[in-house]
């Protein structure tokens, strides 16, 4: 019996100790590890994206550095394509994802979102010579270049456009200059980036949307601790004029 007895108790000591592992929280996690892992795509400029020496940044990039380095741990950037970006957060690769991921009804439903870092409007892009696409409602029947999942698709969708694949902002501005997609729709601080390193690419802003998108750090909806740990250090870094500089850097002509 005492040995049946001893089975028993060292089986509820493991189910304990078990349970306390599953408890750990995602910040539980960072904090023990001194790393916090932030899903990026590396090839959205100027948010997230490699300079002429190969080296990951941009404006997402600064700024999740900047979070970490409040948080008193190290950022480690994993890059992934739009497309599996989110899913890499469900999966458990990343702690957060940091993409320039626009807050929306339909993400708070299942995920939950920081402080914004970024407002912008959304713009419609077409070629220099198109004078049929005005609005965002001449739309309906044109062919549309997007990233198949992202927010600006389903705006475009929303209005009746068909979409074209791509992988991301420069092969969708391409496919609007050589005329193989009507339009594009995408963030106005992307766009005003790239026509300031390609000031003769044959495009134009043609509408804004009314409505200012607020981009913010995507975490797992359960995530409450790392949401405020994150929260506190975006005010502190808005508060002491590093988020300011790191605007200036690559924003200052758009202001």
């Amino acid at each position: 019996m005492k040995a049946i007895l001893n089975i028993l108790l060292a089986g509820i000591i493991q189910l304990g100790v078990t349970s306390l592992a599953y408890a750990q929280s995602t910040l539980d996690n960072i904090q023990s590890t001194g790393i916090f892992r932030i899903g990026t795509e590396g090839a959205y400029s100027p948010f997230s994206y490699h300079d002429a020496s190969g080296k990951l940044t941009g404006f997402d990039v600064e700024i999740g550095r900047e979070i970490a380095l409040h948080m008193k741990v190290k950022p480690e950037f994993i890059e992934s394509k739009w497309d599996g970006l989110i899913g890499g957060l469900d999966a458990g690769r990343f702690d957060a994802v940091m993409n320039q991921i626009a807050i929306t009804p339909e993400r708070e439903k299942k995920y939950r979102f920081s402080l914004p870092y970024v407002i912008s409007k959304a713009v419609l892009i077409t070629r220099k010579d198109n004078n049929d696409i005005k609005t965002f409602s001449d739309l309906k029947g044109k062919k549309s270049a997007h990233t198949l999942t992202n927010n600006f698709a389903q705006i475009a969708r929303h209005y009746g456009a068909d979409i074209i694949g791509t992988n991301g902002f420069n092969q969708e501005i391409e496919l609007v200059s050589t005329g193989r997609a009507d339009a594009t729709i995408n963030d106005k601080l992307s766009y005003l980036d790239y026509k300031k390193h390609r000031p003769d690419a044959p495009v134009k802003i043609v509408a804004a949307d009314t409505q200012a998108a607020q981009t913010a750090v995507l975490l797992r909806k359960n995530d409450t601790e790392l949401k405020a740990a994150i929260d506190k250090a975006i005010t502190e870094i808005k508060a002491d004029g590093t988020y300011q500089r790191i605007w200036d850097k690559y924003f200052a002509e758009s202001d």
